[in-house]
């Protein structure tokens, strides 16, 4: 029996930088630019940005599970963030920058606690892993601008991913550059 696509939501820092690793990957639909978590209905980026909101950016995925499944997707987004920071991102400072793994059902739960415990146990970092692994809620779409902004603006992109901190971060922890 086929399986039908599936969604994953990652919060991960800005979410600029968070769409490029998936982006393009087999079996990965669609990478969409976000924000989730919080209480306002429909907000704006400049609202978000005012840490009132409670809301994350994210990046929500539509993904095949038989071609790229939610473990890989999990691998990939550790790979992205760093796990041990409870204040934002790298350059990112503030509730919306947090990183978090919000799940879509029960067995994205369970493989999502799994691979944070892995990642803890894996000494990597010498830090404890801080990343939530909380149920989704709704996800609103951010502003056109901001969707695949690293095809849109990659000069821009590509200062703010290095000058961020984030890029060296990466390859400090996971060696090959993953962006």
């Amino acid at each position: 029996m086929e399986k039908s696509n599936q969604l994953a939501t990652f919060a991960g820092g800005c979410f600029w930088c968070m769409v490029k690793p998936f982006d393009e990957q087999p079996g990965i639909i669609n990478v969409v630019s976000g924000y989730t978590g919080g209480t306002v209905e429909n907000p704006t980026y400049q609202q978000v940005c005012t840490d009132t909101t409670g809301h994350y950016e994210a990046v929500q995925i539509t993904f095949d599970p038989e071609v790229f499944p939610y473990e890989k997707l999990l691998e990939l987004f550790w790979q992205q963030i760093d796990p041990t920071d409870t204040g934002g991102q790298f350059y990112d400072r503030g509730q919306s920058y947090q990183t978090a793994i919000f799940y879509h059902n029960d067995e994205q739960k369970r493989l999502a606690e799994e691979s944070r415990e892995a990642l803890a146990a894996s000494g990597r970092f010498n830090k404890p892993i801080v990343t939530p692994i909380l149920g989704a809620k709704t996800f609103y779409p951010a502003e056109e601008y901001h969707q695949h902004y690293y095809k849109k603006n990659p000069a821009h992109y590509e200062r703010y991913h290095i000058g961020s901190g984030r890029a060296g971060f990466i390859q400090q922890h996971w060696g090959e550059q993953k962006k």
